[in-house]
């Protein structure tokens, strides 16, 4: 059985170079154009996880929002997490985490269909980790998908996104006598055209943070200590330059 679902799994490109029990790597998109990014984002989730609770994870939790086609829930389940809840909006990503969960032999990862927003959190309860990465620059509420990820959060959640240049200084605010500070920005980015794509946002209109304002939102929102990690020496480009960003919540 498990040949045959990595017979299934290396029949086609994913967005994702997965490593399969023959020692075989499923084929990425553009001739794997994009792993950087992946292993790169990797390597900072496993730099944190360790800072944060060592080398012995099999007591913790995680959600994984977000969870695409699997990569960061699949990394949770390998490290020895005894829990791993994979959320996406998508009926094919569900399904092509499945496939590789079950090629993987991964039975504590296990798979929910929801958009973020409509996430019961009190059903769900607090994970020891929640992970949010390349989501919240495809939403058209961003804040509310970080105030879920707050409710979800018992210990520290990562935030992974693309950023805006941010803005600063203080504005009018309903009248020239009385001026409000800016606490950051956000940018309008269109996707309207791309709903169909897999990677795209499902309704189209993105508002994408500056980090300052992530920053600040994550603080205001209940995170008791908020920091952007550093990025490995040879990392991918974007995170490098600070185009991208990983950022730290944690719940003290």
């Amino acid at each position: 059985m498990s040949s045959d679902l990595e017979t299934r799994a290396l029949s086609r490109p994913w967005f994702y170079p997965f490593k399969l029990p023959s020692g075989a790597t499923t084929p990425s998109y553009d001739g794997g154009w994009l792993d950087g990014i992946h292993h790169t984002r990797s390597a900072m989730l496993d730099i944190a996880l360790r800072a944060r609770f060592g080398n012995d994870f099999s007591q913790r939790n995680a959600v994984d929002l977000a969870c695409h086609q699997g990569w960061f829930s699949v990394q949770l389940a390998q490290l020895g997490f005894r829990d791993v809840l994979s959320v996406d909006a998508r009926s094919e990503h569900i399904a092509d985490a499945t496939l590789i969960r079950d090629t993987l032999t991964l039975p504590q990862m296990r798979l929910l269909q929801s958009d973020v927003h409509a996430l019961d959190t009190a059903a769900l309860g607090a994970f020891d980790v929640c992970l949010c990465l390349g989501l919240i620059y495809h939403l058209e509420n961003p804040v509310g998908a970080l105030r879920v990820a707050r409710a979800l959060t018992r210990h520290v959640c990562l935030v992974e996104t693309q950023v805006v240049p941010n803005m600063s200084g203080m504005v009018d605010y309903g009248s020239y006598k009385f001026v409000r500070a800016l606490q950051g920005s956000f940018g309008i980015i269109d996707e309207i055209d791309d709903t169909h794509g897999p990677e795209a946002s499902t309704t189209g209109i993105c508002l994408v943070p500056s980090t300052e304002a992530l920053c600040w939102i994550m603080r205001k929102i209940g995170f008791s200590r908020v920091e952007v990690l550093p990025v490995p020496a040879d990392g991918y480009e974007q995170l490098l330059h600070g185009k991208r960003v990983m950022v730290a919540g944690y719940v003290d």
